[in-house]
């Protein structure tokens, strides 16, 4: 069913889900639906259980404010922001449509955002779907999961991966609400950013997921999947900041924001438990998808070799300089010694001789350069392109990109840096924090940029071809995506090189 009301500005839709009706708003002529549960608010009795099904309601419930995020890290001001925002009803969609109704049959696109797995929420502007849904005729839908304790801690008496059940619970409610909205349930593409990427590569391995999804698009996935060892340490020293046992009956009355805070206090000195936590505490990364044997049975680059996603069509790719955004964000621009290279080569390069590799390999590179190659390498750009190359082994079909792009925000300084994707695929230049990287006043050749950026993904989840050949261990061929548009062989052949034969490996446990 899908009506209109009228207000004070007009004509407002309506739309009929599983457990009633939705009142929405109408935006630049694009439907709009905010704050839709999907789940029960994870709070209470529910503390840390797998998601429950969202209970009905009587009459018409009003559906134009974003729900409120999950509890957030203490970055960029994430956790002030979650606190400002009264509710605990976290896990909630957002469905943005040019043609509200049942029969309108359009793609669907569900965007999973991004934030290392302890902040993010779908409120924010960058992620408005209004000008994806209104120039590519497709549906978006974005949604809210839990993150940092909440989410992903090793919690004893509580499931691992509790922001991946998440995930898969608004997948499922998009497989039985999509329809009313104007959407296709059987052309879902799922599409995220960083651990969002991640995230879908983790939803390509899990049983859970299967069928809930045609399409996938991975923007720059991340390398770190947990062993339940060292998760569960993590979460040990977490709940010590609190003299607390990392259980549920210990962990389940502490408010939010003081269990946020304990993160934010181990994440601070990670560096002391590098004997322990090796390459997660290196990169002061606390939390990331377990393979628990349950949710996850193997890391997503096993998955897809053993043939896991084969009948899922993929697209992946990474920005340039992904490393460039946080080795600025830790002022050390230009600034990377001679040691500070070569302790990041001896530790991210693969195997025992690639520090040797990267330095032949790129003989004319300075510390700078060495630093974020194999940072950009380690975390980004191969465990992304190791996606495409387990999924064509494996007999399926995927898609590579590169954003060559350099952002012209800050005089330049970021290069096509990590997240620069994000508003150019969005749409959104002159909003958000990402909208930093592309300036104040964006330029003629960056809205040509994110045209065709947006008709690539729009495509792909429209009819799978997002207007280049699919990728194959043979021509390699990868798009390019920078002022002029090229496709060519995979431009990083000497990283290709180098972690051809590394496998992305869970993060392990140090026993010392």
């Amino acid at each position: 069913m899908s009506t209109a009301a009228y207000g004070a500005s007009g004509p407002r839709p309506e739309v009929r889900a599983v457990a009633g009706a939705l009142r929405g708003s109408r935006e630049a002529g694009v439907a709009v639906f905010r704050g839709i549960p999907y789940a029960e608010p994870p709070v209470g009795a529910l503390r840390f259980a797998a998601p429950r099904p969202a209970e009905g309601w009587s009459g018409v419930r009003e559906a134009v404010s974003y729900g409120p995020p999950p509890p957030q890290a203490g970055v960029f001001g994430m956790d002030a922001l979650a606190q400002d925002t009264a509710g605990d009803d976290w896990l909630t969609v957002n469905v943005w449509s040019p043609e509200p109704g049942p029969g309108a049959g359009l793609p669907v696109m569900v965007w999973i955002h991004g934030g290392a797995f302890v902040i993010g929420m779908s409120g924010l502007p960058e992620y408005d779907g209004g000008r994806l849904a209104r120039d590519g005729g497709v549906v978006v839908v974005t949604f809210n999961y839990r993150v940092g304790i909440e989410g992903f801690a090793q919690i004893e008496g509580a499931p691992a991966n509790r922001g991946l059940l998440d995930q898969v619970a608004a997948l499922v409610w998009v497989r039985d609400n999509i329809r009313a909205f104007g959407g296709d349930p059987d052309r879902v593409t799922v599409f995220g950013q960083s651990a969002g990427a991640g995230s879908v590569a983790a939803l390509l391995a899990t049983d859970r997921a299967a069928g809930l999804f045609r399409r996938a698009v991975a923007q720059s996935a991340q390398s770190t999947f947990f062993s339940p060892e060292l998760a569960a340490d993590i979460t040990a020293a977490c709940a010590a900041e609190l003299g607390l046992r990392p259980t549920v009956a210990d962990l389940s009355g502490v408010a939010p924001h003081r269990l946020t805070a304990a993160g934010d206090a181990v994440s601070a000195k990670m560096d002391r438990w590098a004997h322990r936590w090796g390459l997660a505490a290196h990169r002061s990364i606390p939390f990331s998808p377990v393979v628990d044997g349950d949710v996850l049975a193997v890391t997503p680059w096993q998955a897809l070799t053993d043939g896991a996603g084969r009948d899922v069509e993929l697209l992946v790719g990474h920005t340039r300089e992904e490393q460039r955004l946080f080795t600025a964000l830790d002022g050390l621009l230009g600034q990377v010694t001679e040691e500070q290279a070569a302790s990041a080569l001896r530790l991210f390069a693969p195997g025992p001789d690639g520090a040797r590799r990267y330095r032949e390999a790129f003989p004319a590179a300075g510390p700078d350069e060495l630093y974020e190659l194999v940072h950009s390498d380690w975390l980004f750009r191969m465990p992304t392109l190791h996606l495409a190359e387990a999924q064509t082994a494996a007999g399926g079909r995927a898609h590579v990109y590169e954003l060559t792009w350099p952002a012209p925000g800050m005089g330049g300084a970021f290069g096509a840096c990590h997240g620069l994707d994000v508003p150019l695929v969005f749409g959104n230049l002159d909003r958000g924090q990402p909208a930093v990287l592309i300036g104040e006043a964006p330029s003629p050749e960056a809205e040509a940029l994110s045209a065709r950026m947006r008709a690539a993904w729009t495509a792909f989840a429209a009819h799978g071809d997002p207007g280049w050949p699919a990728y194959d261990t043979g021509r390699r061929l990868a798009r390019l995506f920078d002022t002029r548009p090229a496709v060519t062989a995979y431009p990083e052949e000497p990283s290709r090189l180098i972690w051809q034969d590394h496998t992305f490996p869970v993060l392990p446990l140090i026993d010392r």
